[in-house]
C-alpha cells in the first residue's frame, strides 16, 4: 500500500474562497483558479449566503428571494439543484475543505479561511479605514433582475452597505489634520459618493493649501462634470472656493450654461521673413501654405490667412480672433539655409510655446518645405493638446463646453497617472455626454479606454473593450475621414480584438489622410509587429519618433519599437528602448513586460528581479498565461519567443 495516500493533503496559505461582490462577481479558490458556478441563480445563492455568514439562512428565505413566483415545490426543487452546482463548484476549487453546509431547513457559508471583499468594506473603521478601498459603487452588478424579489433585496444591501462605507469615510475626513492626508481622505470618500459636496470642497481647500491651484481647478472640472450628469451646476459657496471671492460673482447656473458648438484652435501661420526683417525672402516661398495645409489636416487646429503686407494704418498680421501665431525667419549662408519658427501664444502677449530650427541646403525647395512642413505640424499637434489641456484647467470657471472639457482631459492621459486618468476619464464622460457629435471627444475617449485595458486599471476589461468600440464606431460613422479616429479604431481593432490585418488597413487610411499623425505610424508599426513584420514595424515606429521626436508620449514609441527589436532577437536596442521608456514613465505598464523579456533572454537575473518586482506592483496578476491570452501577437513563434523570455525572467506561469 502506498504509504503517501495516507498524507494530509497541504492546507495553502491565506484565504481558501475569496468572494468578491462588489461590481461583478467573482469566485477564486486556492488554487487561483475561478469557482463561480455557471447560472446566476446559483451565484445569487452563494452571494446571499456569503452576505450572511456565519449566519444560516433559512432555504424558504432563498427560495423567496430567487424563486418568488414559482410554486412552493417547484422553487424547492430550484433551490436543490443551485445548491448542487454551488457544491459542485466549490469541490473543484478548493478541494477537501469544505465551505456549504446544507441541511433541510437551512444553508451556512462557513466562515473558515473566507474572504468577502464586502466584509472587508464592514470592518471598516475611522481608525482604521483601510478596508474601505475594495469598496465600489455597484454591489453584485451583474445579477439585477433575477427576481423581484432578489432586485428590492439587492437595492436595500447596496444601500446598507454604501452608507456603512459613507459614515466611515465621512468620519476619517473629519478627523484628518494634515493636507495631503486629507486629500486622500476626501478622495476616498468621493468614490462612494461622486455628488458628496462637502468632500469635493475639502478637497478642492486642500490642494489650495499646497498651493497647487492647477489641481484644484481639475477637482473642481470633475466635480461640475458629475453635476452635469443630472442636470445640475455647482453651488456658489464651491464655485467661490475655486475663484477666490466669498461668493461667485456670477450665477452657477450661467457658469455652466452648454454650448454645443464644435469649437477648434484658431492658428496663423505668416510667411517667412528673413532676418533683416523684410517678409521678401524668396528661398522658400511656399512654406507658409505647405505649414497651413499640413496643420490643417489636424481637424481640431483652423487655420487662418494672414493678412496681406500692405495693411493700412498699420493694422495686425492676423484676424482677432486668432488664438497662436507661427512665426518663421530664414537665414541664408552660402548654399545653407538656417530656418526658425516659433509658435507664439497671443492669449499672452506672444509668449512662445514651441519652436523649431532646421539647417537645410535648398536644393530642392518643394522638398524641403514638404518636409519642414511635416516636420512643424506633427509636433505642434501634441504640444497644443498639451498647452491648452493646461491652459484651460488653469482658467477661471466659466462656461464649460465639450471642448473645454476634452482638453481638459488631455494632460492627465499623457502624464498616465492612476488617480489624475482616472479624472480625465471623468471629464472625457461629461464631454461626450454633452455632445455625443463631438469627434474630437469620442477619439480622446477611445484612446482613453485604451489606455485604461492596457494599463490593467479597468475593472471589467470586456466592458470597457465593449464601450470603446461603442465610441469608436460612433466616431468612425461621425466622421471617416478624421486620421486620430481611424488609427485610434485601427488601435482598437489590433490590440483589443487581436484582427491585425483589418488595423494595417485602417492605418494605412489614417496615414494617407495626415501622413504627419505620429500616433498613427507608431500603431500602425505595432500592428505589422503584431503580424511579424518585424522589419516594416521598426521603420514605421523610427517614422513617428523622426516626426515628433519630443512627443509627450514618447515613452510609447520606445515601448513599441522595444517590441519588434526583442523579436528579432536584437536585445541590446531591446535594452536600451526599454530603460529610455521606463526613465520617461515609469508606470507604464507595457513597457516593463517587453523588458523583462529581454533581461530573460540575455540571463540577467538581477535586473530582471528588479524589472519583475516593479512590473507586479505595477500589475499585480500579471503572469505568463495572462500574458499569453492577452497578447495580439499572431506568429505562434513570436508569441513563444515573448513567453519563454518572461519565464526566463522569473515571471510565475499563472
Amino acid at each position: 500500500m502506498d504509504e503517501s495516500s495516507d498524507v494530509e493533503p497541504a492546507v495553502p496559505d491565506g484565504p481558501l474562497l475569496r468572494l468578491s461582490l462588489f461590481g461583478q462577481m467573482h469566485a477564486v479558490g486556492a488554487s487561483g483558479r475561478s469557482v463561480l458556478p455557471r447560472s446566476r441563480k446559483a451565484r445569487a445563492v452563494l452571494a446571499i449566503l456569503a452576505l450572511a455568514s456565519p449566519k444560516p439562512v433559512l432555504r424558504s428565505k432563498l427560495t423567496g428571494l430567487l424563486w418568488s413566483q414559482r410554486a412552493k415545490e417547484q422553487a424547492r426543487g430550484s433551490l436543490r439543484q443551485s445548491v448542487h452546482e454551488l457544491q459542485r463548484a466549490l469541490g473543484q476549487g478548493t478541494g477537501t475543505f469544505a465551505f456549504l453546509h446544507a441541511d433541510r431547513n437551512y444553508l451556512i457559508l462557513l466562515e473558515n479561511r473566507l474572504w468577502v471583499d464586502v466584509r472587508v468594506t464592514a470592518g471598516a473603521t475611522a481608525a482604521d479605514p483601510q478596508g474601505l478601498e475594495v469598496f465600489r459603487p455597484t454591489l453584485l452588478e451583474d445579477l439585477e433582475g433575477l427576481d423581484p424579489a432578489f432586485d428590492t433585496w439587492l437595492a436595500e444591501q447596496r444601500l446598507r452597505v454604501t452608507q456603512q462605507a459613507l459614515s466611515v469615510a465621512e468620519a476619517v475626513l473629519r478627523s484628518e489634520q494634515e493636507t495631503g492626508r486629507r486629500i486622500a481622505a476626501a478622495e476616498r470618500l468621493l468614490a462612494i459618493d461622486r455628488m458628496n459636496e462637502p468632500a469635493w470642497q475639502a478637497l478642492i481647500r486642500a490642494q489650495l493649501e499646497q498651493g497647487d491651484r492647477a489641481a484644484a481647478q481639475l477637482a473642481f472640472g470633475r466635480y461640475s462634470s458629475a453635476l452635469l450628469h443630472v442636470g445640475r451646476a455647482p453651488s456658489p459657496e464651491t464655485a467661490a472656493l475655486i475663484r477666490g471671492t466669498p461668493r461667485a460673482q456670477r450665477s452657477s447656473a450661467v457658469a455652466m450654461q452648454l454650448n454645443h458648438v464644435n469649437e477648434g484652435i484658431r492658428l496663423c501661420v505668416l510667411r517667412p521673413r528673413s532676418l533683416d526683417g523684410s517678409r521678401q525672402d524668396g528661398s522658400l516661398p511656399g512654406l507658409a501654405e505647405e505649414i497651413a495645409a499640413a496643420v490643417s489636416r489636424f481637424r481640431w487646429v483652423s487655420c487662418v490667412a494672414a493678412v496681406p503686407h500692405q495693411r493700412p494704418n498699420k493694422t495686425p498680421l492676423y484676424d482677432p480672433g486668432t488664438d497662436y501665431l507661427l512665426d518663421s525667419t530664414l537665414q541664408r549662408f552660402g548654399k545653407r539655409t538656417r530656418i526658425i519658427l516659433r509658435l507664439l501664444d497671443l492669449h499672452t502677449g506672444g509668449k512662445v510655446v514651441w519652436a523649431l530650427h532646421c539647417d537645410r541646403e535648398v536644393d530642392d525647395v518643394l522638398t524641403v518645405q514638404s518636409e519642414i512642413a511635416g516636420k512643424t505640424a506633427a509636433q505642434i499637434d501634441p504640444e497644443l493638446l498639451l498647452y491648452e489641456g493646461k491652459r484651460r484647467i488653469l482658467r477661471e470657471p466659466g462656461e464649460a463646453t465639450a471642448f473645454d472639457l476634452t482638453l481638459r482631459a488631455i494632460p492627465a492621459i499623457y502624464r498616465l497617472e492612476a488617480s489624475g486618468f482616472f479624472a480625465a476619464g471623468e471629464l472625457l464622460s461629461a464631454a461626450v455626454a454633452m455632445e455625443p457629435s463631438n469627434v474630437t471627444a469620442l477619439s480622446w475617449c477611445v484612446y482613453w479606454h485604451l489606455l485604461l485595458v492596457g494599463q490593467a486599471w479597468a475593472r471589467d476589461p470586456v466592458e470597457a473593450m465593449m464601450r470603446a468600440s461603442e465610441l469608436a464606431e460612433r466616431a468612425v460613422t461621425l466622421d471617416s475621414s478624421d486620421a486620430r479616429t481611424l488609427t485610434l479604431v485601427g488601435h482598437l481593432r489590433g490590440f483589443l480584438h487581436r484582427r491585425a490585418e483589418e488595423a494595417c488597413a485602417l492605418h494605412e487610411r489614417a496615414i494617407s489622410l495626415n501622413p504627419n499623425l505620429s500616433l498613427a505610424w507608431c500603431f500602425s508599426g505595432l500592428a505589422n509587429c503584431y503580424l511579424g513584420r518585424h522589419a516594416t514595424a521598426i521603420e514605421q515606429i523610427e517614422r513617428a519618433r523622426h516626426l515628433s521626436p519630443h512627443d509627450p508620449h514618447a515613452f510609447f514609441f520606445d515601448m513599441a519599437l522595444l517590441m519588434p527589436h526583442l523579436l528579432q532577437g536584437q536585445f541590446e536596442e531591446a535594452l536600451a528602448l526599454g530603460r529610455r521608456s521606463i526613465e520617461l514613465n515609469p508606470g507604464f505598464t507595457s513597457t516593463y513586460k517587453g523588458y523583462l523579456a529581454t533581461l530573460g533572454h540575455l540571463g540577467r537575473d538581477q535586473e530582471a528581479a528588479r524589472v519583475l518586482a516593479r512590473l507586479l506592483t505595477l500589475e499585480p496578476r500579471f503572469c505568463v498565461r495572462g500574458a499569453l491570452e492577452r497578447s495580439p501577437i499572431k506568429q505562434q513563434a513570436d508569441l513563444d519567443f515573448y513567453a519563454e523570455g518572461l519565464r526566463r525572467g522569473g515571471l510565475p506561469e499563472s
